[in-house]
């Protein structure tokens, strides 16, 4: 059995750091800190396009187009598993919903408003009607996410069982392979999708979290 890289450190870091800026969004909102919802929802947007952004320009398994897979490929990835070095077919479908559902989430937090003291950013360039249908969508759109992090844990508890530990190749970086067919540099190295998710974070909390931030550290 070889090791190989798989997943570069911004991919790693990405995940894990979605997990606890989902966590805090939920919480947040649950116990009414807005303020901290706004600012965590803020470094979630960043992760997100700095993420979309790696998937043009970054390591192979972090491609875009890796994610890509026709219906015939995920039924036979399901039925005999598959060989991938990054994700597999059925495992990049959920990626895919979950970049979609996240897009949505917080594109339509930015919309939202609780008609007392917080508004989104872009509440006031959008129509009451919108205002109102965004309020809706996000608070609707929570719930498939929330069923789809389920579905998501459930599959990684039944590839455990399978032997596959893919939660120990988003820890490590590295996965465990039989041959070494698969061998080229797959990873770059992460530093770049790092100054952009910088860029990107700053650029956000000048424009839009300001007084967010300004609340939390007062």
């Amino acid at each position: 059995m070889h090791k190989i890289k798989v997943w570069d450190g911004f991919i790693r870091s990405f995940h894990w750091l979605l997990v606890i800026a989902i966590a805090t969004l939920y919480f947040s909102a649950e116990e009414g800190m807005m303020e901290l919802h706004f600012v965590a929802g803020f470094f979630t947007l960043a992760l997100l396009l700095t993420r979309l952004i790696w998937g043009v320009i970054g390591s192979k398994t972090a491609k875009l187009t890796a994610l890509i897979h026709s219906p015939r490929a995920v039924l036979k990835s399901l039925q005999h598993g598959d060989a991938k070095l990054g994700h597999g077919a059925a495992g990049s479908y959920m990626v895919i919903a979950f970049f979609i559902l996240l897009l949505v989430q917080l594109l339509s937090g930015l919309m939202t408003t609780d008609d007392i003291l917080t508004d989104g950013p872009l509440v006031q360039y959008a129509s009451s009607q919108v205002v109102e249908w965004a309020g809706w969508l996000h608070h609707k759109n929570f719930d498939l996410l929330f069923y789809a992090i389920i579905l998501h844990v459930v599959a990684i508890v039944i590839y455990r069982l399978k032997g596959k530990k893919l939660v120990k190749a988003m820890v490590t970086g590295y996965k465990e392979k039989q041959s070494l067919a698969q061998t080229n540099q797959v990873t770059k190295a992460p530093w770049l999708a790092f100054v952009i998710f910088s860029i990107i974070l700053i650029v956000l909390m000048l424009s839009w979290g300001r007084d967010s931030l300004s609340y939390l550290f007062s």
